[in-house]
């Protein structure tokens, strides 16, 4: 593990020093905390952490080293990692090397030996901002005027650097029941793995699908999934979603496919102060009354009114999930004549990494489908 020094500097001018962990070099992104405590290898592969520093919150990291069968991408993109005290050595029976080494390995710059608290009580108190991480810098000021040049995530549109460059397709586990579509924002491996245990053959389409590529796939139901960037600016997708939902083809959406379901309903959305990332977050499920404790990953969120329907063109839209922390919105629903049609998750109920108290959605989706066919 390196002995290098590390300097990291916030745009407001704080700054923190410490040494290298990863790659040498130098990094910028929006500073973002996880606070789960387990899951760092689905984190690093997650592509909804593109162009952000991930601070870790829990102050080892590292232990159970990396394996070759937990990565939800075919690659590591965040943009950096910030850790309190990584773990020297690995000690796990599926480890093949020490995330250290793999962050090395893939170029990913980070910083180790910091107070990870601190750090992370000034991102609650200021908000979310960008961050420069450097092991060849050791002049604040000049990494700080870099720092301030990177661009931000507000007004990003990210789909394209993260979707698949072309249309693959997830067998269903046994007898094949349904085909969806699933438009590629930035998805989870663990996604169609979900569905197809649940007999459903997934065809994952690039951000750029059309509804005649969708049409194409046979599908009974259109998936959108997580990603990175604001939603604000993925028109293309959302006049995709319109076209879907005109065609009164089923949907179900993750994270970013949730604030994209909010905008084709005629929602806004906005950026949170600081976000929710991490496995841990109390959410209600107005649909059933329960609450699940869930894993997150979102820096925006859908302004929808929590008090009562909102009518649309395409039916009766609905919030139907809330996290109990701060009454964001955490799920839509859209009903038609009475019937569910769509609807959508701000967290991850694939939960990889995760508790599975909201893996019951992808039955919900699966009965949404069967009782569109019944129609």
């Amino acid at each position: 593990m390196s002995s290098l020094p590390a300097l990291l500097v916030l745009e407001d001018g704080r700054v923190f020093r410490g040494r290298s962990f990863g790659a040498e070099g130098e990094t910028f992104g929006e500073l973002v905390f996880s606070t789960g405590m387990s899951g760092y290898q689905e984190t690093l592969t997650d592509p909804s952490y593109h162009r952000q520093i991930v601070l870790a919150t829990a102050p080892h990291i590292g232990n159970t080293g990396w394996n070759d069968e937990d990565n939800e991408s075919s690659k590591i993109w965040v943009g950096g990692y910030i850790v309190r005290d990584p773990s020297p050595r690995p000690s796990n029976w599926r480890s093949r090397r020490s995330l250290d080494a793999e962050l090395d390995r893939q170029g990913i710059v980070g910083i180790s030996d910091i107070d990870t608290r601190a750090l992370t009580r000034h991102i609650r108190d200021t908000g979310a901002m960008r961050v420069g991480i450097s092991t060849t810098e050791t002049n604040p000021e000049a990494l700080l005027e870099r720092v301030r040049k990177s661009p931000q995530m507000k007004g990003s549109d990210l789909s394209a650097d993260v979707t698949t460059a072309e249309t693959y397709v997830v067998p269903a586990v046994g007898e094949k029941r349904f085909t969806v579509a699933a438009i590629d924002l930035g998805i989870k491996a663990m996604t169609p793995t979900q569905l197809a245990s649940r007999g459903i053959e997934t065809h994952v389409l690039p951000a750029t699908a059309t509804l005649d590529d969708i049409r194409a796939a046979g599908a009974d139901g259109v998936f959108f999934s997580n990603g990175p960037g604001d939603p604000a600016t993925a028109d293309q997708p959302v006049a995709l979603l319109q076209q879907v939902l005109d065609a009164g083809l089923p949907y179900f959406g993750i994270c970013f496919g949730n604030q994209l379901f909010g905008r084709a309903l005629g929602f806004g959305t906005y950026k949170l102060k600081f976000g929710h990332r991490g496995i841990n977050q109390p959410v209600i499920d107005r649909t059933t009354g329960k609450v699940e404790i869930t894993a997150h990953n979102h820096g925006f969120a859908v302004d929808a009114p929590l008090d009562r329907a909102t009518q649309t063109p395409y039916g009766e839209a609905t919030v139907s999930h809330v996290c109990l922390n701060d009454d964001v919105v955490e799920g839509l629903e859209l009903k038609r004549d009475g019937r569910l049609v769509g609807f959508s998750v701000q967290y991850h109920p694939e939960a990889a990494a995760g508790p599975h108290d909201a893996n019951y959605l992808f039955d919900r989706f699966v009965d949404v489908m069967s009782a569109g066919k019944d129609a």
